[in-house]
């Protein structure tokens, strides 16, 4: 049997369906071939999104027309914004989600999306015809035929599952691997390596000691990853945390020889910063005590998760070890934890697009390119969704956009991710974190919708209704800052209410924004000062507080955002020098040799591309202009 499509998706993660509602959201006939539609976007470990930087991208994806925020907030038992004490730039909103139901939420609506056709089956064959990619044939016999094929296979392409000395092929527990697949894709001259990852045991909630604990809820605002007027309707629920000791590190510690790690079996590189409890006890032997989690799985199970104690140690190792910890004295698991192999193909091999620069047409998203984390493949999905599409013939909202659809580094944190790949590849699972974007003030997580929804809407992935309200926002916003530029303020009718604040009071008047600067001062707080600004807030039909909140940040840091602006911008100037085929970098003595050899690997689209790869030093950068000066 031979079905035709434009845009074939290969995974039912959290890449693939974002990938397919995304080519599908721009007319593209797309497929999504799944191995389980009772499993789409399956929380393989932690139910949880977002966190830092992680946060940021979901809100992207959001803004950008995404699903991944709307089914968070539909589906989410706690939520969280993580570093209020520091800056905007930082803040970072978290939600624990209720697995069964986000699966369910993600099927509907997929099952809703015109254009869009799910097939249960598994990937065997890899087509490719002249260099173009074709189609892939499946276990069952169907082959079908599509002008670009997006992978996102996840953890499953050559799975092998580890509990002490045990081995398993495997994508997830109780899942199969994907046996032939990669090779069938590596034929072709695309090189692929090996990753490790892993997750925790899960708990009986029956066998807690929860007196034994300290709880930590969650926040009641009016926070959300969707910029869309999204409810939280399920029951809000804690988190609850405690520590390890001595006597659970001893059991662990006498277990090592049959840890996958230590004893040979895992070859492969894990998550430096996701570490398992047995590499915490290896890396800081002094530590008496390690922090742990635990986090319910949903509303209407007893099923937690213990975040913190990642381990592929043998299953009565981990058990015994988690009867030592006092609030676990009595624990019963449903599962223990375990770590997972799997093949992943060098993103070094990609365009910024996401599609292959050896296989025309194929576009690899999520953890097959070296990734860590739903949110990090879920953006990438986005992207390569958007552009299978858009090499497929989707015709875009704005018919002159004709390009695929690239964002830089001071667009957005998928921006960073996704040139962090291509440009300088993975030698460990990629996790974002804010300390990677060189342009934070600029990626905030209150503006992502500013940065991206008119040029999602332009693609075609933004609909109407989430167009007019982003602009209906923007109009909003900009009332409140213009009355603030404009409105005087009195020395006379305001400076005991300064003192009475903390602060300085004036010496001459002044407009209300020169207040709003002010660390003491919040857009609030100066609302009940100048009176005329609630007239103002009142106006607001929806979404009051994050439009406040959006509007002061802007007025806060105003000077700090200008001055971010004009360094991206200068970098810009380098992004805008194409460099692809305009060197025999071989032949290029002037640079040195790890240089040459870098540029010949990575061969970079831009001079600012090229700058940004290990062993690419200033003074090469400048051996190139000079050479594209002459």
């Amino acid at each position: 049997m031979i079905l035709t499509y434009d845009v074939l998706v290969i995974g039912g993660g959290h890449a693939g369906c974002e990938a397919a509602s995304a080519a599908a959201n721009m007319g593209a006939e797309t497929c999504l071939v799944t191995m389980d539609m009772n499993k789409i976007a399956q929380m393989s470990c932690n139910p949880a999104v977002g966190g830092i930087a992680k946060g940021q991208i979901v809100r992207e994806i959001d803004a950008l027309g995404g699903q991944m925020g709307i089914v968070t907030d539909r589906t989410a038992i706690q939520f969280r914004m993580l570093n209020r004490s520091k800056g905007p730039a930082m803040w970072s909103p978290r939600a624990q989600c209720d697995r069964e139901k986000f699966i369910w939420e993600w099927r509907a609506r997929l099952d809703e999306t015109e254009h869009l056709d799910i097939w249960q089956d598994q990937a065997d064959e890899l087509l490719v015809e002249n260099g173009e990619v074709t189609g892939v044939k499946t276990i069952w016999g169907a082959e079908i035929r599509a002008k670009a094929v997006v992978i996102t296979a996840g953890t499953f392409l050559n799975g092998l599952l580890h509990i002490g000395r045990k081995m398993v092929p495997g994508g997830r527990i109780a899942e199969p691997a994907v046996a032939h697949f990669t090779e069938s894709i590596t034929q072709h001259g695309i090189r692929s390596e090996r990753m490790k990852t892993g997750t925790p045991v899960r708990i009986d909630k029956r066998s807690v000691h929860f007196e034994d604990t300290e709880i930590q809820p969650g926040e009641d605002t009016h926070y959300g990853f969707s910029y869309l007027d999204i409810t939280r309707d399920a029951k809000q629920l804690p988190c609850w945390t405690f520590n390890t000791n001595e006597d659970v590190h001893k059991i662990l510690m006498s277990g090592i020889e049959d840890s996958p790690l230590y004893n040979g079996q895992i070859q492969s590189i894990g998550p430096r910063y996701c570490p398992s409890i047995e590499t915490k006890l290896v890396t800081f032997p002094d530590r008496g005590s390690h922090p742990l989690f635990l986090e319910p799985e949903g509303e209407n199970t007893n099923e937690m998760y213990l975040n913190g104690f990642s381990s592929s140690m043998p299953m009565e190792v981990q058990i015994e070890a988690l009867r030592k910890i006092p609030a676990l004295r009595d624990v019963k698991v449903y599962r223990p934890g375990y770590a997972i192999e799997y093949d992943f193909f060098d993103p070094t091999q990609l365009k910024h697009s996401l599609e292959s620069k050896i296989i025309k047409g194929l576009f690899f998203a999520g953890q097959v390119n070296g990734t860590t984390g739903y949110e990090e493949a879920a953006g990438q999905g986005l992207v390569a969704g958007v552009n299978a599409a858009i090499y497929a013939g989707a015709t875009t909202r704005d018919t002159s956009f004709t390009t695929p659809f690239v964002m830089h580094r001071d667009e957005s944190y998928i921006g960073v991710l996704i040139d962090d790949l291509v440009t300088k590849g993975v030698d460990e699972p990629y996790r974002m974190f804010t300390s990677r974007a060189e342009y934070r003030i600029l990626l905030r997580q209150d503006d992502a919708d500013a940065r991206l929804t008119e040029k999602a809407y332009a693609l075609g992935i933004a609909k109407q209704h989430r167009h007019a309200w982003w602009m209906q926002k923007k109009e909003a916003i900009e009332r409140i800052i213009e009355f603030c530029r404009t409105a005087p303020v009195k020395p006379k009718e305001i400076n005991s209410a300064l003192e009475s604040l903390g602060t300085t009071p004036l010496r001459a008047g002044c407009k209300a924004i020169d207040l709003i600067g002010r660390p003491q001062i919040s857009l609030p707080i100066l609302a009940n000062l100048v009176p005329e600004l609630h007239s103002v807030f009142d106006a607001i039909p929806n979404r009051k507080e994050e439009i406040i909140e959006a509007a002061e940040v802007k007025m806060k840091y105003a000077g700090y955002i200008e001055r971010e602006r004009q360094i991206a911008d200068k970098m810009h100037r380098l992004e805008n020098i194409k460099i692809k085929g305009r060197f025999d970098y071989n032949s290029l003595q002037s640079l040195s040799t790890e240089c040459r050899q870098k540029l010949i690997r990575i061969n970079p689209e831009t001079l600012a591309q090229a700058s940004r790869i290990p062993g690419v030093s200033p003074s090469d950068i400048n051996v190139l202009l000079v050479l594209l000066g002459r």
